[in-house]
């Protein structure tokens, strides 16, 4: 199946121009300028910003699937079904009192047991990533994959953390990409680090306010 789609996607992999000696495809600009598109949509809490995931998402899990990182490419079609249940969230959902739901913030109990949950889940994934696939990059793999998991879950909920968990996430991801000479994807992922802190800074006035 992924054989399948990796084929059809072919002409989209096909190189459009060189960064630092990487080829860089048309793939991986289209999903470039859309991601970019979705974390601004996010910074001002716009439901647009759903869609927009998901469509670069789907890009993504192609290109790192075609680069062999497996745990990144099965990330992409998890967040692709938790965008469907975030975008059903920011229009229907709820708070704890049942009035729509608004940006607002773990507790410190929450937040210590977000971060013992990632730590616990890391392990499990490389090493199974490492007994199943053909990676070369299971630890570095795995830990974005496990962050970018609750990284969404916050951001579904509108919870002014989530930007601390994607700021952690980029910036491991730099370095993943960069060990793999996806440059482009280097080049979002610093952007996306200093997104995050603008996000952060945005949200936690609306959580404030």
């Amino acid at each position: 199946m992924l054989d399948a789609l990796l084929a059809a996607a072919r002409p989209a992999l096909a190189p459009a121009f060189t960064l630092l000696g990487s080829p860089v495809t048309w793939l991986e600009i289209v999903a470039f300028v859309l991601s970019i598109a979705m974390v601004l949509a996010n910074f001002r809490v716009h439901v647009v910003a759903w869609p927009l995931a998901i469509a670069s998402s789907a890009m993504y899990a192609l290109l790192f699937a075609d680069s062999r990182l497996y745990g990144e490419a099965s990330l992409q079609f998890v967040f692709i079904a938790v965008a469907f249940w975030g975008w059903w969230q920011w229009l229907r959902g709820t708070g704890a009192d049942g009035t729509p739901l608004r940006v607002h913030r773990l507790s410190v109990r929450q937040r210590w047991a977000a971060a013992a949950a990632t730590l616990a889940l890391w392990p499990v994934l490389a090493l199974a990533l490492r007994r199943y696939t053909d990676t070369d990059v299971p630890w570095l793999d795995a830990l974005p994959t496990v962050g970018s998991l609750l990284g969404q879950f916050l951001l579904g909920r509108k919870l002014l953390e989530n930007w601390a968990v994607w700021l952690a996430v980029n910036v491991v991801s730099v370095g993943l990409f960069a060990v793999k000479g996806l440059w482009l994807t280097v080049v979002l992922y610093a952007v996306f680090a200093v997104l995050s802190v603008a996000g952060w800074r945005a949200w936690r006035r609306l959580a404030d306010g």
